[in-house]
């Protein structure tokens, strides 16, 4: 059974800081490539930033220079550093995974959970 379970998300002011984890079970981690995605409420789903089995990463033009996508085989979790959040950073956060990135651009990750919520004031 596929299991990613996305924590670490909260209410921060603009220019603050969040690290999210997502812990992944019921697949071979370290051989998938991982996604952070986000939605916004009325908006489409967006591919934040990627990373794949062998450590390339990946970043939406949005976020480049202020967040950071790691992953650690070990635990098999993947995070997301997010440095000086802006309130249109608010969105609910998933993660997804898939053997190939080119599969993630299409949003045809394993499993959807149920996101962690990022709120940015002003």
């Amino acid at each position: 059974q596929v299991q990613l379970v996305e924590s670490g998300g909260g209410l921060v002011q603009a220019g603050g800081s969040l690290r999210l984890s997502c812990a992944a079970s019921g697949i071979i981690f370290s051989n998938n490539a991982m996604a952070w995605y986000r939605q916004a409420p009325g908006k489409q789903r967006e591919l934040v930033a990627t990373v794949t089995s062998g450590g390339v990463t990946n970043y939406a033009d949005s976020v480049k220079g202020r967040f950071t996508i790691s992953r650690d085989n070990a635990k098999s979790t993947v995070y997301l550093r997010m440095n000086s959040l802006k309130p249109e950073d608010t969105a609910v956060y998933y993660c997804n995974a898939h053997l190939t990135v080119p599969e993630l651009r299409l949003g045809r990750g394993v499993y959807w959970g149920q996101g962690t919520q990022v709120t940015v004031s002003s």
